[in-house]
C-alpha cells in the first residue's frame, strides 16, 4: 500500500525534480504531478530538459518553443476550480541567450554565438555548463515574482534519467572546473541554493521490475550523499501498477502450480467456456488458464518483493495505476487524482 509521509506531503516544496529510468513513464508522471499540484487552483510550470518534446506529445499539442505555453487546465472541485498548467521545453542555447540578455543586455551576441556554433562547442567540452544553464532556467522560474508574488506556485522538472541525475543536480562540483569566480560561478551558486533548499525535492519514478527498482535504489543512495549538503529526497512513484483479484492463498497456490483443476473446470463451465479434452483427458482451457494464472501469481509475488525493498529505502511511495486504453488527458487526470488521494499534492 502507498505510504504517506504526513497529512500534506511536500508542504513548502516549489520545485519538484522528477527522474527515473527510461521506459518507466517519467514524463507521464511529471505531467500528472503538474496537474495534481495545479488542482488546488494554482499555476504550475512543467519543464522538459531533454529536448524530446515528450510533454507536447503527452498533452497532444504542437512542439513547445522556448517559451511558457498553457497546455492544460487541472481538474478541480465544485468549491475550488482547477488551476493552469504551463509547459516549457528548455534548451541550453536559448537559456544562454536569455541569460546574456537578463544579466548583460547581450541578446544579439548570444544569437551570434549560436549561429557560430560556439554554444554547442562549449557545452560539449564542458557539459557542466549545459546543466548549469538548464537547471538555472528551472531555478529562475521557481524564484520569479510578479507584483511581489511568485508567478508559479510550483515548477515540475522532467529531469534526465536516474543514471545522470546526481551529476545534473550537483552544479557546484560540475562548475568548479569552469569558473572559480565571476558571473558563471555566481549564477551556479544561485542555482545551487535553490536546488539545495527546502523548496526543492527529487522524486523517483519506477515500475516493479528488477532493473528499474535497482536503478531507483542506486539513485536514492547516490543522492543521499548530496542530501548532506541540503538536497531533499522526495517520493518513489511506482507507475503502471496492475491490480490482482486473487487472494494471498490463491496466489501462493497458483505460483507453485497447485490450483485445483476441477474448480477451474467448474468455473469455466459456469462462464460458458467448457473447452475440450486433450490427449490425456485433461481440459485444455483449464490447463492454459492454470498456466497463465501461475505466471501472473509469480509476477505479483515478485512485485511485492520489489515493493518491500523500495519501502526499506525510507521514502514515501505512491502507486499509479496502469492505464490500459492509451495515455491521453483523461488518463493524466486519473493519475493526478491518484497522486492527490495519496498526499502528493
Amino acid at each position: 500500500m502507498p505510504v504517506r509521509a504526513r497529512d500534506t506531503d511536500w508542504e513548502g516544496v516549489r520545485l519538484h525534480v522528477v527522474t527515473g529510468k527510461g521506459g518507466t513513464g517519467k514524463t507521464t508522471v511529471a505531467g500528472a504531478l503538474a496537474l495534481a499540484l495545479a488542482s488546488s487552483g494554482g499555476r504550475v510550470l512543467l519543464m522538459e530538459m531533454e529536448g524530446r518534446q515528450g510533454i507536447a506529445q503527452l498533452f497532444d499539442c504542437p512542439p513547445l518553443p522556448y517559451g511558457e505555453r498553457k497546455v492544460a487546465v487541472a481538474p478541480g472541485t465544485s468549491a475550488v476550480p482547477g488551476g493552469d498548467v504551463y509547459a516549457l521545453a528548455a534548451d541550453a542555447e536559448s537559456a544562454l541567450i536569455e541569460y546574456l540578455e537578463m544579466f548583460y543586455n547581450l541578446r544579439p551576441a548570444g544569437r551570434t554565438l549560436t549561429r557560430l556554433g560556439i554554444v554547442d562547442f562549449a557545452t560539449t567540452i564542458a557539459p557542466g555548463l549545459r546543466d548549469v544553464l538548464l537547471t538555472g532556467k528551472a531555478a529562475e522560474a521557481t524564484r520569479r515574482r510578479v507584483k511581489g508574488q511568485h508567478l508559479y506556485d510550483a515548477v515540475v522538472m522532467d529531469a534526465p534519467p536516474t543514471g545522470r541525475i546526481s551529476r545534473f543536480l550537483n552544479i557546484a562540483t560540475e562548475v568548479s572546473g569552469l569558473a572559480k569566480v565571476g558571473p558563471i560561478r555566481g549564477h551556479a551558486d544561485t542555482v545551487q541554493r535553490v536546488i539545495r533548499s527546502p523548496e526543492t525535492a527529487v522524486h523517483f519514478v519506477t515500475v516493479l521490475e528488477d532493473m528499474p527498482v535497482q536503478e531507483t535504489l542506486d539513485g536514492i543512495a547516490e543522492l543521499r550523499g548530496l542530501a548532506k549538503g541540503g538536497l531533499q529526497l522526495g517520493a518513489v512513484m511506482i507507475n503502471m501498477v496492475r491490480p490482482t483479484a486473487l487472494t494471498d492463498d490463491q496466489l501462493a497456490a497458483a505460483a507453485r502450480g497447485g490450483l485445483d483443476r476441477d474448480e477451474l473446470v467448474l468455473g469455466l463451465k459456469a462462464a460458458g467456456l467448457e473447452g475440450s479434452l486433450g490427449p490425456e483427458g485433461r481440459n485444455d482451457v483449464a490447463d492454459a488458464l492454470a498456466a497463465e494464472l501461475g505466471e501472473h501469481a509469480t509476477q505479483v509475488l515478485n512485485q511485492r518483493e520489489h515493493r518491500r525493498v523500495l519501502a526499506e529505502a525510507g521514502q514515501p511511495c505512491y502507486d499509479l495505476p496502469l492505464v490500459t486504453d492509451g495515455m491521453d488527458l483523461a488518463g493524466l487526470y486519473r493519475l493526478a487524482a491518484a497522486l492527490r488521494e495519496q498526499g502528493a499534492a
